[in-house]
C-alpha cells in the first residue's frame, strides 16, 4: 500500500534503538523506551500560508531525523508501525 501525506505532513519510520549497553548488557524490550530517532519515508508537498502560496517543507524523504516522544499518530501499515506528523514535531534532522 502506498501513503501520500497531505500537505505539511510526513510519515516517519521509527529507527531501532541499541539493545545493549555499553558494558554489553543486553536490555530486554519491556525495559525500553521508544525511539526518538527516526527516518523519513514519505513528505507532503508543503504547508500552505494565508497568502496561499504554498511553502516548501525542509525535510526531505530518506533525512534521519529526531522527534518528540509522544510526536505524530502511530498507524499500523502492512505490518509495519509508522508515524504521521506535522513538520512542526520534527526537532531536527540529523546529518551524518
Amino acid at each position: 500500500m502506498k501513503m501520500r501525506p497531505l500537505h505539511d505532513r510526513v510519515i516517519v519510520k521509527r529507527m531501532e534503538e541499541e539493545r545493549t549497553s555499553p558494558g554489553g548488557i543486553v536490555i530486554p524490550d519491556a525495559a525500553t523506551e521508544k525511539p526518538i530517532k527516526g527516518e523519513v519515508i514519505a513528505a507532503g508537498n508543503g504547508r500552505f500560508l494565508e497568502s496561499g502560496e504554498v511553502r516548501a517543507l525542509d525535510v526531505k524523504v530518506g533525512d534521519k531525523v529526531l522527534f518528540g516522544k509522544y510526536a505524530g499518530t502511530e498507524v499500523k501499515v502492512e505490518g509495519e508501525e509508522l508515524l504521521v506528523m506535522k513538520e512542526d514535531d520534527i526537532m531536527a534532522v540529523i546529518e551524518a
